[in-house]
């Protein structure tokens, strides 16, 4: 007999730069949350700072029950769960764990405008082997968009043109049961 949980992962809107409070209350809490983070070099006229952003300004992912969803309505900072109207839609863990294994590779990723078409490939070598996303040629080097079709925003990581092999147009992502990622620090 196999057992399925009933938790799924979900989007939270937050409140604008809050991200990482409401992960830390939720982590508080007993829910696995996830905020991807990058670093990114910013430039004032008297100096230039590194800082740690999120991937996704404005949301939070966090695995739950949507039928015990009022402990992550009452959390200070969130809005609400994405979805249609007020049905919540979860994120598939496909996507989840793409977006995790490309904050673990420690390659330099960046938010980047969700795409809707484009050739669908699979990394066969480094860091991100096995991830699938959508290959994009900007000049050189090459990217690979990542997206999280619910919230229709994308993360964009560079890599060697011969890591990729393209895949059919009806492959699906395989899913992976790797737990990893950046968290926000609490």
């Amino acid at each position: 007999m196999s057992f399925t949980s009933p938790e799924q992962w979900f989007a939270l809107l937050v409140k604008s730069q809050h991200e990482k409070s409401v992960a830390c209350t939720l982590e508080g809490k007993g829910y696995e949350q996830f905020v991807p983070l990058y670093s990114v070099n910013r430039s004032w006229s008297d100096r230039l700072k590194q800082l740690t952003l999120p991937l996704f300004p404005g949301y939070v992912f966090c695995r739950f029950d949507v039928n015990y969803r009022l402990p992550i309505l009452v959390t200070p900072g969130v809005l609400r769960v994405i979805g249609v109207g007020k049905v919540p839609l979860p994120v598939n863990d496909s996507e989840i764990e793409a977006i995790r294994s490309i904050v673990k590779s420690g390659l330099q990723a960046e938010p980047w405008p969700f795409l809707k078409v484009g050739q669908r490939v699979r990394i066969e070598r480094g860091s991100l082997e096995g991830v699938e996303g959508i290959l994009l040629a900007v000049k050189k080097p090459y990217r690979l968009i990542v997206s999280v079709t619910l919230l229709q925003r994308s993360v964009a990581v560079e890599l060697d043109q011969d890591w990729a092999t393209p895949l059919a147009p009806s492959s699906r992502p395989a899913s992976h049961s790797r737990q990893s990622g950046l968290r926000a620090q609490c």
